[in-house]
């Protein structure tokens, strides 16, 4: 038995149900949209509700909706009727996703619902169902063949419905200008969290920390210096304490072979003279993209005056869980 044929089969057919998405976007979404984003602006939520594998990938959207931005809750249909339904407020949305959209369940809350002032958005893979009808917007997420051999178990309509979920929270994301800083806010634990929210000052190794020299040591004064604080770089300061350069450790094996001499010339032979550079007050993720757009090691770190006050050695990066 082939294997990986058997799962390029699953792969091929789910990516040709989602360009069959893409190819059917209509008004239906733009409207979807619309609704969304004006009942978040007037502080509102989506209450997003769905039975089994359905329900599973509501869960997903909700918490991709409420983490860009756009704040989303989970309703237990099963429970709806029996006290639940208190999570909803007039002014909120629902979502209902259904393959069939003849689900017992929610066909059964539809009544309750319409006691709210609320929009229904009904994402379901048959237009002429009960829920679809009885929904002020409908998209659309049939499917021709589930991936599944025996086409039964819910595999293209899931990933249908995960993918028309994204593209919605990520439309909305971009309709609301929602920025990295605010991913950062609701994600202050993560990696790009931590990253946007620690500021370059607070997580740089100090001047007490730093080999600071002039530019006619030598090397070899130099390298002393550098394994005195443990750095893997020479600063070497002007007469009005600016920044006159850098001599790394890199540069001692780049120069070594070609100057026997190296130990005892001046630093100032073979320092970077305009190295980079980044501000105090700036946010950590500025030195991430400076450390891996430029393939350094160490960002020195300069106040207003460009003069160095610190070093950001990419070992302290990993201190830090910023990478």
């Amino acid at each position: 038995m082939d294997y990986l044929e058997k799962a390029r089969r699953v792969i091929a057919i789910e990516l040709a149900e989602v360009q069959r998405l893409l190819d059917r976007l209509d008004g239906a979404f733009l409207e979807a949209v619309a609704a969304i984003r004006r009942c978040v602006e007037n502080r509102g939520k989506v209450v997003v509700v769905g039975v089994g594998k359905s329900g599973h990938i509501g869960e997903k959207i909700a918490a991709t909706l409420t983490s860009t931005g756009s704040p989303a809750v989970v309703l237990n249909s099963l429970n709806a009727l029996h006290g639940d339904l208190g999570v909803i407020a007039d002014g909120d949305v629902i979502l209902a996703l259904s393959s069939s959209g003849e689900t017992d369940e929610l066909v059964n809350i539809l009544p309750a619902l319409s006691r709210f002032d609320v929009r229904i958005i009904a994402m379901t893979g048959n237009a002429h169902s009960f829920l679809a009808k009885n929904s002020h917007i409908h998209l659309d997420v049939n499917v021709e063949q589930e991936a599944c051999p025996l086409n039964l178990a819910p595999t293209s309509s899931t990933t249908v419905m995960l993918v028309l979920g994204d593209a919605l929270a990520m439309v909305l994301l971009e309709a609301r200008g929602f920025q990295k800083e605010d991913f950062a806010r609701f994600h202050p634990g993560g990696r790009l969290g931590r990253a946007l929210l620690l500021k370059v000052s607070q997580i740089m190794r100090g001047m007490d920390q730093m080999a600071t020299v002039r530019p006619e040591v030598t090397v070899r004064e130099a390298l002393l210096k550098m394994a005195d604080v443990r750095a893997g770089l020479a600063v070497a300061l002007d007469d009005a304490g600016g920044l006159a350069g850098i001599f790394t450790q890199g540069d001692l094996g780049r120069h070594l072979r070609q100057h026997p001499d190296l130990l005892e010339r001046s630093i100032g032979d073979f320092m970077t003279r305009r190295p980079v550079t980044v501000r105090a007050d700036k946010l950590a993720v500025e030195v991430l993209h400076l450390i891996e757009q430029h393939r350094i090691d160490d960002v020195v770190v300069v106040d207003e005056n460009a003069c160095p006050v610190g070093v950001v050695d990419s070992q302290d990066l990993a201190r830090f869980k910023l990478v």
